[in-house]
Formats: structure tokens, C-alpha cells, sequence
């Protein structure tokens, strides 16, 4: 066996959760860092009206995205999934 293999051969083994629990999880971290960027975008938009909407649209639909997964996760922990 490589070394290469011997590192990998424990690859997947592990599991702090369900995969469809850490699927939520990691969503919901990805779109927290895009909800935070989003108000720096609005920022640069000063003056482009269309941009500037489209920037605010995004943020009201990732924050309805957010609270749905904040929900999700909740009802996972509630069930004792964690």
C-alpha cells in the first residue's frame, strides 16, 4: 500500500452527523458569509439605482433562505439528530 492510499484509507469513516444535517449546516455558513458581503455591495451601488436594487432583492430572498435553514436546523436538533 502507497502512502498515498494508507492516508486516504480512513477518508469517510468518521461523521460528526447525518450528511443531510451537515449539507444544512455548511449552507447555512455559505449564505451567512454572502449576507454579510451583500451590504458592502449595496454600498458600491451608490449611484446605480438597478444594481443597487438588484443587491437589496438578493439580500431579502438570502435572508428568507437563512431563516428556512435556521428552522431546518433547529427542527434536526429538536430531534436530537445532533
Amino acid at each position: 500500500m502507497t502512502t498515498a492510499e494508507r492516508k486516504l484509507k480512513e477518508v469517510g469513516k468518521s461523521s460528526g452527523c447525518a450528511d443531510h444535517d451537515h449539507d444544512l449546516v455548511h449552507e447555512l455558513s455559505k449564505r451567512l458569509d454572502a449576507f454579510w458581503r451583500i451590504d458592502q455591495y449595496i454600498s458600491n451601488a451608490k449611484g446605480h439605482p438597478k444594481i443597487e436594487s438588484f443587491w437589496r432583492r438578493i439580500k431579502s430572498q438570502e435572508e428568507s433562505s437563512i431563516e428556512q435553514l435556521k428552522e431546518l436546523i433547529s427542527d434536526e436538533v429538536k430531534q436530537g439528530c445532533f
